[in-house]
């Protein structure tokens, strides 16, 4: 059986076969996009690349990083996460958009509790 992706969100669950996805959002000071590419793994989920449309507050480019087409892209070194926890206020410039190979999904446009993002128990 494959990796799958487990989202709970506004009360709501959703299970997607996939075993990667990006997430992206548009950062609420300098309203441009943000942008993370995943890789669900049996350990947790892995942050494998990076990439900012410009910088400023709280917007740093990441160490090592490159500027391609607009972007400033990296590969994070950081451990794999259980989950992630993305807050969801409904008072920000934009939802988060999880991206997969059979399409996207908006997460968190409306103030309700954080939404949560795991791999599914096997």
């Amino acid at each position: 059986m494959g990796l799958s992706l487990c989202i709970l969100a506004g009360g709501k669950a959703m299970t997607i076969a996939t075993a990667v996805f990006s997430l992206s959002w548009t950062h609420s000071v300098e309203k441009t996009e943000w942008r993370e590419s995943w890789q669900v793994t049996a350990e947790g989920l892995e942050l494998t690349e990076a990439r900012v449309k410009g910088s400023g507050a709280g917007m740093d480019p990441g160490e090592g990083a490159t500027l391609e087409d607009g972007w400033w892209v990296w590969t994070p070194t950081l451990p794999v996460v259980p989950e992630l926890v993305l807050a969801s206020s409904g008072a920000t410039v934009s939802a988060w958009q999880l991206c997969h190979a059979g399409g996207c999904e908006r997460l968190g446009a409306e103030a309700a509790a954080p939404v949560r993002i795991s791999p599914c128990a096997p």
